[in-house]
C-alpha cells in the first residue's frame, strides 16, 4: 500500500516544468511567513488593548487593500509582466510589514494594515497567471492543486510557530514576516523569468464570439447570485481570521492556542483536498454546494460552545470539511457559468466574493462581538449558512454540463463557417 501511495505521489509531480517548482518554493515560503494575516486582530486587542471594534476596523482597511489590489494588479500583470508585478508586490509587503510593527498610533497602524492588503495581495493575480503561462492546458488542474497544498502547508506551519514567536515578541513577528517575503522576492528575482505572452487576440474575446464586457457579467443575474451566495459563504469562513481570535482571546486562551487550533485547518486540507477532490468528482454540484454552506455555518455556530482548546479544535474540523468541498465545487461551477472567451472576466467577478468577504466580515464580526456579545455571532453564521445553502438549492437547478459554453461558441463558429479550433481564450 506505502508503494502504491509512493508511486501516486511521485506520479501527480512528475512532467512539471522547473519554472513551475520554483513558482511552488517561492508560494511555500511566502505562506511561512504570515504572521500579519493571522494574528493582527489578537496582536490589537490583547496586546495594544484596542477593542473588537477597532480590531474590526483595522482588519477591514487590511481587506479593502486586497479589493483594491484584485483589480489594480491584474492589470499590472497584463501590462507591465508577471515578475515586475510579483517583485513590486514582495518588496512592498516586506516594507509594509515591517512599519506595520513599528507604529503604535492607531491612525497609523490602520494605514499601515491598509497597505500591507494591498501589497501582499498584489501577488496573486501575478502568481496564477505565471503558472497559467508556464504549465501545459492539460496539467493546470494538478499544478494548482499542488500549489493549494504548499499555501495550506506553509499556513500549517507558520500557524503554530508564529504562536510561539508572538508570546515572546509581536514585533520579531512583523520583522521575520517581512525577512522571509524579501527572501522570497530574492529567490523569484533569480529563478523566475518572464512569462507574459504576447497578446494575440483582440480585448472583446474570441474571433467570432460575440464580445464579453464587464457590463455583461455584472449583467448575468444567476451568476451573479450565485456570487453572491459564494460572499455569504465567505462571510462565514472569514471570521476565523477575527472574531475567532478575539474570542478565544476572552476565553483566557493564549496566540499560542490559536496558532495550534489553526494549525488543525491547514493540515487537514493538506491531508485532505487532492483525495476528496476525487469523491466531490462525482457527485452533483448542487449537493455539495448546499452541503458546504450549512456545514461551514454550524461548523462556526458550534463556536458559541466552545471554552476549551479542544473543543476549538473541533469546531475548527467541523467548517474545514466544509472548505475542502466548497472550494473546488465553486471553482467548477464558475467554469460552468462563463463562455470560453470571458473566462478571466467571470473568474475576477468571482473572486470579489472574497476579497470582500476580507473587508466586510472584520467590520461585522467586530461590531457584533462589542455590541451583543460573541454568541450572537456565531448563531448568525449558522442563519447565514443555512440561507447560502437555501440559495444554491434554488440557483444551480439545471446546471449547464461542463464545456457547455464551449458547445455554445464552437456552434457559433460553426454556421459561420469557421472550425471550433479556432475558439481561444481572449
Amino acid at each position: 500500500m506505502i508503494a502504491r501511495m509512493g508511486r501516486a505521489a511521485r506520479e501527480s509531480v512528475a512532467g512539471l516544468p522547473r519554472a513551475f517548482w520554483w513558482l511552488w518554493v517561492a508560494t511555500l515560503v511566502n505562506r511561512l511567513g504570515s504572521f500579519v494575516s493571522t494574528f493582527l486582530a489578537i496582536y490589537l486587542t490583547l496586546e495594544r488593548g484596542y477593542s473588537a471594534s477597532y480590531a474590526g476596523l483595522v482588519a477591514a482597511l487590511h481587506g479593502l487593500g486586497g479589493v483594491i489590489a484584485s483589480i489594480g494588479a491584474g492589470v499590472m500583470t497584463d501590462r507591465l509582466g508577471r515578475r515586475p508585478t510579483l517583485m513590486a508586490a514582495q518588496v512592498s509587503t516586506a516594507a509594509s510589514v515591517a512599519l506595520l510593527g513599528f507604529v503604535h498610533d492607531p491612525v497609523w497602524i490602520a494605514g499601515a494594515a491598509f497597505l500591507v492588503g494591498l501589497a501582499s495581495n498584489s501577488s496573486r493575480p501575478a502568481v496564477t497567471a505565471m503558472m497559467a503561462d508556464i504549465v501545459r492546458p492539460e496539467d493546470r488542474l494538478r499544478a494548482y492543486s499542488i500549489n493549494y497544498w504548499a499555501i495550506n502547508l506553509g499556513y500549517a506551519v507558520s500557524a503554530t510557530a508564529a504562536g510561539f514567536v508572538a508570546e515572546y515578541s509581536y514585533l520579531a513577528g512583523f520583522l521575520g514576516e517581512a525577512a522571509i517575503t524579501l527572501a522570497c522576492a530574492v529567490l523569484c528575482y533569480f529563478t523566475l523569468p518572464e512569462s507574459r505572452p504576447e497578446p494575440s487576440a483582440p480585448a472583446g474575446g474570441a474571433e467570432g464570439a460575440p464580445p464579453v464586457g464587464l457590463g455583461t457579467v455584472l449583467r448575468d443575474g444567476r451568476f451573479m447570485g450565485v456570487t453572491g451566495l459564494a460572499f455569504l459563504v465567505a462571510l462565514i469562513f472569514t471570521q476565523s481570521s477575527v472574531a475567532l481570535p478575539v474570542a478565544m482571546g476572552r476565553e483566557g486562551l493564549s496566540t499560542r492556542d490559536y496558532g495550534m487550533v489553526m494549525a488543525v485547518n491547514g493540515i487537514l486540507i493538506v491531508a485532505l483536498q487532492i483525495p476528496m477532490t476525487r469523491v466531490i468528482a462525482r457527485r452533483d454540484p448542487r449537493m455539495l454546494l448546499v452541503f458546504s454552506a450549512l456545514l461551514a455555518g454550524y461548523g462556526f455556530g458550534l463556536t458559541a460552545f466552545a471554552g476549551s482548546v479542544g473543543f476549538f479544535a473541533l469546531t475548527i474540523v467541523v467548517w474545514t470539511l466544509a472548505e475542502i468541498v466548497n472550494a473546488p465545487t465553486q471553482s467548477g461551477m464558475v467554469v460552468r457559468f462563463s463562455p470560453l472567451h470571458a473566462r478571466g472576466r467571470y473568474q475576477g467577478v468571482f473572486s470579489l466574493s472574497w476579497t470582500l468577504s476580507s473587508l466586510v466580515a472584520p467590520l461585522t464580526g467586530g461590531v457584533v462581538i462589542e455590541e451583543l456579545g460573541a454568541n450572537v455571532l456565531w448563531a448568525g453564521c449558522a442563519v447565514v449558512g443555512t440561507i447560502a445553502g437555501a440559495g444554491y438549492w434554488l440557483l444551480t437547478r439545471d446546471l449547464p454540463e461542463e464545456g457547455a459554453p464551449e458547445t455554445r461558441v464552437a456552434r457559433g463558429k460553426a454556421a459561420a463557417g469557421r472550425p471550433e479550433a479556432e475558439t481561444s481564450p481572449a
